[in-house]
């Protein structure tokens, strides 16, 4: 049991969240196998000491001119602050409505409620049946010494032209991209500019699924390009 008063630099919502939040513990071909804490998920100790996985997903949120939202995490995050990625990464959550997995919908809901604590996004702008899964990736990926990622990865997309009101506990900065800004974005990135830096799990489905995934978006074709059966190993 690790003791709550531990860790007292950190920020308090991210305290609170990293004691409550209660992660869905899998294997590697995604069967729920218990859960524990968000804390004990992050801790590369227990990730490398356990082999503690656990579910999660990342959505990329398009507008209608196809370009899509980033967000800058906040400089409070314990894993990987201040670091670019896609619109919304986090967890399901062990609760009823986030282990359903027929559809991915426990995945979709945990989604449609991140967008709202973090974003600032209605539920309203973004149905659950919107969210279209297209794939699962595998993946670990140390923060610093202490913290890290290892995550069973839904991407999840949708297309829709919504408000957002940015959580600052959660996210210091957003903002729409098209591809040739990205692919701006992830020179700079390469190349130290600007201390920019793109989160792992965002660079992974980058180099690996988003440029063809959105010829996709464009084409209204993305439930052509889904691929739920296949858990891509990318550690």
């Amino acid at each position: 049991m690790v003791d709550a008063t531990a860790d007292a630099g950190m920020d308090a919502v991210q305290r609170r969240l990293m004691f409550e939040d209660e992660c869905i513990l899998v294997d590697e071909n995604d069967c729920v196998v218990g859960h524990d804490t968000k804390y004990n998920c992050h801790l590369m100790e227990k990730i490398e000491s356990e082999n503690l996985l656990h579910r999660a997903f990342s959505v990329f949120l398009f507008n209608s001119k196809y370009e899509l939202l980033l967000q800058q995490r906040s400089a409070t995050k314990v894993t990987f602050p201040l670091v670019w990625t896609n619109t919304c990464c986090s967890h399901p959550l062990y609760r009823e409505s986030e282990l359903i997995e027929e559809n991915a919908l426990g995945a979709r809901n945990a989604a449609q409620r991140k967008l709202l604590d973090e974003l600032g996004i209605p539920a309203e702008d973004v149905p659950v049946d919107e969210f279209i899964p297209l794939g699962r990736m595998l993946y670990k990926a140390p923060s610093d010494g202490k913290w890290g990622e290892h995550e069973l990865d839904y991407l999840l997309f949708i297309v829709r032209d919504v408000k957002v009101n940015p959580n600052p506990d959660e996210v210091a900065d957003v903002k729409y991209v098209n591809r040739d800004h990205l692919k701006e974005l992830l020179r700079k990135a390469d190349a130290g500019e600007e201390d920019l830096k793109l989160s792992p799990w965002f660079r992974l489905v980058v180099d690996n699924f988003l440029f063809k995934w959105w010829d996709h978006v464009e084409q209204g074709t993305l439930h052509e390009a889904a691929d739920m059966k296949t858990i891509h190993k990318l550690t």
